[in-house]
């Protein structure tokens, strides 16, 4: 019983420490990947810079999932995301959706997996229309493909 116990403790440590992913994330838009995670050449500064996330190529106002169930920590303009949405999933896990056109969210609601947060655009620091998607654990930017 107190190896129960301590094994419990444990996975609610490493939970906190490590993040705890809600499973297999959904792929939050309908699109054609268009730019990976790691370093690129920006197309707004024609320099090596690192890119945060992945961009989803695809035709404005497509609608943009919540890649998993969470709360909507921030909803607004954030300078270079333009437009974007925050999820917090639980466990240190939390989903960025950029370059959104418009909402269909607000800070505070809880969202579930598959429902549409906003529509597809090119606010912000973007060449065209497209999804900018983060995966952050604890803070830290993770590659969004190895959650897919």
């Amino acid at each position: 019983q107190l190896e129960a116990k301590e094994a419990e403790i444990t996975k609610k440590l490493e939970a906190l420490r490590y993040g705890n992913a809600p499973g297999k994330l959904t792929f939050p838009t309908k699109g054609i990947l268009t730019s990976g995670f790691g370093n690129r050449i920006s197309p707004i500064s024609g320099t090596m810079r690192f890119h945060a996330g992945i961009d989803i190529g695809c035709n404005s106002g497509t609608p943009v999932v919540a890649a998993a169930s969470g709360e909507v920590v921030q909803a607004g303009y954030m300078g270079g995301y333009g437009y974007a949405v925050i999820i917090y999933h639980g466990g240190g896990f939390s989903t960025v959706y950029g370059h959104l056109s418009k909402f269909a969210v607000s800070t505070g609601q809880k969202v579930q997996r598959n429902q549409i947060i906003g529509y597809v655009g090119s606010t912000g620091y973007a060449t065209g229309p497209h999804l900018h998607f983060e995966v952050r654990i604890n803070g830290v930017l993770q590659n969004p493909l190895n959650f897919f």
